[in-house]
């Protein structure tokens, strides 16, 4: 690998500071590294001391006591540092193999103990919970520095920083990235201990939010009505959204004013704790007073749990950090090593996508389309859409009828690849690799890490068949299945499989979901369909792009404030809240200090993942531009198969250009010429 002198001398400076920053880890004294870089390089040559200084420094940062005397550290490295590319590539090889192996069966593990929890089986136990949170890939990272499959890795498959991939992966192959890639697998040596209480925290807060239902029929406005079908019963918070964005309809008003009534009580955790999966009382949430045979009875409010679930997440992943060298906190472990995007750059994109003179324009366009003032849910407006003009129930009577069941979904997945334009052979390739489940919560993909497992897609299917929203969610899950499986099967390289961060997933997941009418055989003929799509991807940006910042901003917070109580964390995470209301939408809605903004349930369950849905809208915009002419099977095929490169290398790759704002500003400022 070529690299500069000045590059080199950066990354040694990089490497130095790693060094220091491991050194409570390390037991290996500079004079050792010192000698072993010598060594090798005479024995080498002055080419290769750049592989050489950065694979022993990283080697030595981890290396402690226990793993041998630091003489004991000089002769490994000796024996166990690779020069010949034949027989690193055949090590290469071998450690991807053997990874499938590994990674394979502990998803596949983990996924049939989760069974209980994700998939409707009944009431949940507490074994349930206990065999649910139990993380049998813990012990990996212990296992393979103890065994020394560790140290083979970081001495002679150097670790390249973000900075490093952005500048030396514009000239890396495929070869080059792959070995990258296994630099990425030991970046910290995080004891078994900590990495299963980090599963248990992050287990129990899912668990939670997925059996958080509110029973809608039970709902009572202050005449005593109930507005909403007496069996139904909504998730929080992606059921809730989902019905209130069906009802833009002339007499849904009502009804959407009375779920942000929920969401407000949920949010202020002064939800009354005996309503939640309840329906045995009635509740009225514009007066928070409960109902049991017409009588009001006394009731206590949830005792900020939902924000216990959230403070215990960041307490688990917090503990990492000491063992994290080189992302020492959660923040930067979710951008610069998970997203490779740094946080700060991700923040700076979203904030100039909500300030945009657009956003007032587009604001002006939907409340004249309402006939009203903007109320603070209309962030969720979902008039763009073909299905905003179809009645829920008459699309949920179609979706019933063909799909009554999980196996009648599961069955039909070639045929909905087949009317998106992929081959018989590819349809079946992939749907033979997914499997349908009844779930739990609201809904989700799991991928499949081995060539020979299954990706899971999990949505809602009641005992009457699919109603739309499973069947929207499902779509979307599909997918998340579709691109999980490809990035498996179809990549070059075991080690490169995947995505570059979960936006990319999410792009296609989105791009399937607005086919969701298409695949029903409800055409869309509006002429204007290409603007409508602009209007409703930039309106849906603007969203969660200011739900990201408020997560985002909670845990800049939390790392100021480590001993948090559940209490202090909520009134933190409503002011907050409050404040990116005030700064981005009370301008354009002109209601100041609305909270809904913390109403997402992955700020709970799913630390710092909410931005990959902003980032997630904006290369499926791009994505689906670059698709435009093109057979769509074929282009997803090529695309997915690019692997896990960084984001911006594989952005070019698929459509010639890096993440940007600037193609859906732009096609928002035509199409607000023509929609009116």
């Amino acid at each position: 690998m070529k690299t500069s002198t000045v590059l080199i001398c950066v990354t040694l400076l990089m490497a130095s500071i790693y060094t220091s920053k491991a050194q409570k880890m390390s037991s290996i004294p500079p004079t050792s590294v010192k000698n072993v870089i010598q060594s090798l390089t005479a024995k080498y040559g002055e080419t290769n001391k750049y592989r050489i200084s950065k694979g022993v420094q990283q080697a030595a940062a981890f290396w402690t006591s226990k793993d041998g005397s630091p003489g004991e550290f000089e002769t490994f490295c000796t024996d166990n540092f690779i020069n010949d590319a034949i027989e690193l590539n055949l090590i290469f090889q071998k450690i991807s193999t053997n990874l499938e192996i590994l990674m394979g069966n502990y998803n596949k593990i983990s996924v049939d103990l989760k069974l209980p929890l994700h998939l409707d089986m009944g009431k949940l136990s507490p074994v349930d919970e206990i065999f649910g949170s139990y993380d049998v890939s813990a012990h990996f990272n212990d296992d393979m520095f103890n065994n020394k499959v560790a140290f083979i890795c970081l001495l002679n498959f150097p670790f390249y920083s973000l900075q490093e991939k952005t500048e030396l992966g514009k000239t890396w192959n495929r070869q080059q990235w792959a070995y990258a890639r296994v630099g990425d697998l030991f970046t910290s040596r995080v004891p078994a201990e900590i990495l299963l209480k980090v599963a248990e925290a992050q287990t129990t807060s899912d668990t939670y939010i997925s059996d958080y239902n509110i029973m809608m029929g039970h709902l009572l406005d202050n005449k005593g009505k109930s507005l909403f079908q007496k069996e139904m019963k909504l998730i929080t918070h992606w059921g809730l959204r989902d019905e209130l964005k069906s009802n833009y309809t002339k007499t849904g008003l009502e009804k959407q004013q009375m779920i942000y009534e929920v969401m407000k009580h949920i949010i202020y955790q002064d939800i009354p704790s005996t309503v939640i999966n309840n329906d045995k009382l009635q509740w009225n949430p514009y007066t928070n007073k409960v109902f049991e045979n017409n009588k009001e009875i006394v009731v206590k409010p949830e005792p900020d749990t939902r924000y216990l679930q959230l403070l215990n997440n960041f307490k688990a992943l917090k503990a990492i950090d000491v063992y994290s060298p080189q992302y020492p906190t959660f923040i930067q472990r979710a951008f610069d090593q998970g997203m490779e995007i740094p946080q700060q750059d991700v923040e700076k994109l979203f904030i100039e996508f909500i300030s945009s003179p657009q956003v007032k324009q587009v604001a002006a366009l939907i409340s004249k389309r309402l006939g009203r003032k903007l109320q603070p849910f209309d962030i969720w407006y979902d008039g763009f859409k073909a299905r905003s003009a179809i009645n829920e129930d008459e699309l949920s009577a179609k979706t019933k009828a063909k799909y009554p069941s999980r196996e009648a979904f599961e069955n039909d997945l070639p045929n909905i690849l087949l009317q998106l334009g992929f081959t018989k052979e590819n349809a079946v390739f992939i749907t033979s690799r997914i499997k349908v489940d009844a779930s739990r919560g609201a809904g989700h993909a799991w991928g499949a890490m081995m060539k020979s497992d299954k990706a899971r897609l999990r949505t809602r299917i009641g005992p009457d068949g699919m109603n739309y929203k499973g069947y929207n969610i499902a779509v979307h899950e599909f997918g998340h299945n579709v691109e999980q499986t490809i990035s498996l099967q179809n990549v070059d390289y075991y080690i490169m499989n995947g995505v570059p961060n979960t936006a990319f997933t999410e792009a296609l997941a989105f791009i399937f979901q607005k086919r969701d009418l298409e695949l029903l055989g409800i055409k869309n003929e509006n002429i204007n369909k290409k603007h409508l799509a602009a209007l409703d991807n930039f309106w849906a940006c603007y969203e969660i792009m200011g739900v990201s910042l408020v997560d985002m901003n909670v845990w800049k917070w939390l790392y100021q404030h480590p001993d948090a109580t559940p209490a202090q964390l909520k009134e933190t995470v409503v002011n907050i809240s409050k404040e990116v209301w005030n700064q981005y939408y009370a301008p354009v809605f002109g209601m100041p200090d609305q909270p809904i903004l913390a109403i997402y349930s992955h700020m709970i369950d799913a630390p710092l993942y909410l931005s990959a849905y902003p980032v997630g809208h904006l290369i499926d915009f791009q994505l689906e531009k670059q698709m435009e002419g093109e057979n769509f099977a074929n282009e997803v095929m090529r695309i997915y198969a690019n692997g896990r490169v960084i984001p911006q290398v594989w952005m070019k790759n698929a459509v010639g250009n890096e993440i940007s704002i600037q193609p859906m500003i732009e096609a928002t400022s035509e199409a607000l010429k023509v929609v009116k």
